[in-house]
């Protein structure tokens, strides 16, 4: 275990030397926060008379967590090396090492959205918090929904590196990422609430999502943030958050071992 752990310092060390790509991805943030929220806010003064959804301050927050925190919860976080190993033959290096495959990468893909997250959330939430209404962004009502926030961002993170992770490990038998990975970045945007936040769903849709963990990614921590969740249901969501993260982790892991022996070693 010690060694996973120094293998994940070493690697936030390794991605806070990136600034000028932190940088950049402030700038990109604010940018489309700026654009959601000009949007939404055209659709809710258009729509006069009829009750949204969620209420105005309740997306805002939304909107804003969903830009600070969007290296934490993207659903699919690209590790070129990996995929690298998997077509010229270096894989073969991985079966001989003393460590845990799936461990590994499991720590280095957890550190890089980590990392990533750091250098760019506080940023984006003070910017956020000083702007006046309707682009503020405000603090969570109650010090509960602080807390299942932070609860459900943590499980979330976890949660997103295991369903990432598997679908680096699929490719060790299709050779080609490119059409699982379009099908997972899609469906996971979906149902996350990435593109439009789960409460505008029709009934249907939301009933769907309900048995996929993918409103554990994104839609539970931000809801949860502004009070739309409330706390009694949050504690309920962080049980089920919890329960995928074991199922999907457990999955990814014998998967692994199951790939490892049935691998193509391409190159030779």
């Amino acid at each position: 275990m010690k060694a996973y752990l120094n293998y994940f310092k070493l690697r936030i060390i390794t991605n806070m030397q990136y600034r000028s790509a932190a940088i950049a991805g402030i700038s990109t943030q604010l940018f489309f926060g700026f654009l959601f929220i000009m949007l939404y806010l055209a659709l809710y003064e258009s729509n006069t008379g009829v009750n949204p959804p969620m209420n105005y301050k309740s997306l805002v927050s939304y909107l804003w967590l969903q830009q600070a925190f969007y290296a934490i919860t993207y659903p699919f976080l690209r590790d070129n090396e990996l995929f690298n190993m998997i077509r010229n033959g270096n894989l073969a290096y991985e079966l001989i090492r003393p460590q845990n495959f799936y461990l590994k990468f499991y720590v280095k893909m957890l550190a890089e959205r980590v990392v990533h997250a750091l250098l760019r959330c506080a940023p984006i939430i003070i910017i956020g918090l000083l702007l006046p209404y309707p682009y503020k962004l405000y603090l969570p009502p109650t010090i509960g929904n602080g807390i299942i926030f932070l609860l459900s961002l943590i499980l979330s993170c976890l949660l997103v590196t295991s369903l990432s992770l598997i679908v680096h490990i699929i490719t060790m038998f299709t050779l080609d990422a490119r059409g699982v990975v379009s099908a997972y970045s899609t469906i996971a945007e979906i149902f996350m609430g990435a593109i439009v936040p789960l409460p505008f769903f029709p009934l249907w849709l939301k009933r769907i999502s309900d048995y996929l963990p993918f409103k554990y990614i994104g839609d539970f921590p931000y809801r949860s943030y502004s009070g739309d969740i409330s706390i009694l249901e949050g504690k309920t969501l962080l049980l089920g958050s919890f329960i995928w993260l074991l199922i999907i982790f457990m999955f990814g892991y014998i998967l692994s071992k199951y790939a490892l022996k049935k691998a193509v070693i391409q190159g030779g």
